[in-house]
């Protein structure tokens, strides 16, 4: 696990995440729940990083159990802080079979 990874989840842990208001409407729009972004951030893994994104670097994670989940985040290392950008579920007309890989 990769050290950015290891902090993601302590933030996550400590619940030290930004909540914005488009992204918790997309989400219950999709029948998503904060438990279930949390669960899907501590379980997956890193598939995109993005270091150079501006205020904070993002990142792209992956869940596949119980069900394939992707969330896009930044981190604020500095505060320790989430930004939760979006949530979904990936589909095949954009990702291949392993939801990881982009087609």
């Amino acid at each position: 696990m990769s050290l950015v990874l290891a902090e993601i989840r302590s933030a996550i842990k400590k619940d030290n995440i930004s909540w914005k208001r488009h992204t918790l409407e997309r989400m219950m729009e999709r029948g998503l729940s904060r438990k279930n972004v949390k669960q899907a951030i501590i379980t997956g893994s890193i598939i995109e990083s993005y270091p150079n994104d501006y205020p904070f670097p993002s990142y792209l994670i992956c869940t596949l159990v119980p069900e394939p989940l992707h969330a896009f985040l930044s981190y604020n290392a500095t505060d320790s802080e989430i930004n939760i950008i979006t949530v979904y579920y990936p589909d095949l007309t954009h990702f291949k079979d392993d939801y990881i890989t982009r087609q």
